[in-house]
């Protein structure tokens, strides 16, 4: 098996060598994946925890799966409770809220669901959405879709990373990773 290539990145000041996938035709990304890695986990909910503060807010809302650690611990450490939209429908999720979104990572529509039980703690509520890594933007506009259709109001949006030249100063984020090109 041949090594594969890796960007090196800092976290909240931890070093971390995140390897270089394929996801289109001449493009690559640096995968970042928390998933276990409590450390970087711990470390960017305080980074991010600690840029948000002052922001008042009610609830924290994010996509399945990989930002829930991270979720988790901001709201450990910022005394909210937090939202989590599923990507598949359960039945006892009720009358469920969806909006349909293209990650970069799977390349295939995916449906975001708000449990209907969940509802109420974003209706008429601040609303800050988390991310691991915000890239095209596909998974953020699907969040932003339902916190509007369950009458959040959304009042800030924060990543690990963002990635890519887009046009992310509206994120509070701890750094931007490359979109790499041949």
């Amino acid at each position: 098996m041949s090594r594969r290539e890796t960007y090196t990145v800092q976290i909240a000041g931890l070093t971390r060598h995140l390897p270089l996938f394929e996801v289109a035709p001449g493009v690559r990304i640096a995968i970042f994946n928390m998933l276990g890695d409590t450390n970087v986990v711990k470390a960017s909910a305080a980074a991010l925890a600690d840029k948000l503060h002052g922001t008042t807010a009610d609830v924290l809302v994010t996509a399945e799966a990989k930002s829930i650690p991270l979720i988790y611990e901001m709201s450990a450490l910022m005394g909210l409770p937090y939202v989590v939209l599923r990507k598949a429908y359960k039945g006892y999720m009720g009358e469920a809220l969806s909006a349909e979104t293209v990650s970069i990572t799977t390349g295939k529509p995916q449906t975001l669901y708000l449990d209907e039980k969940d509802r109420a703690l974003i209706a008429d509520k601040r609303v800050i959405i988390v991310d691991d890594v915000i890239s095209t933007g596909s998974t953020l506009q699907g969040m932003e879709s339902v916190v509007a259709g369950a009458n959040g109001h959304l009042i800030q949006i924060a990543a690990v990373f963002t990635e890519g030249k887009a046009d992310w100063s509206h994120v509070v984020a701890l750094g931007n990773l490359p979109v790499f090109t041949n």
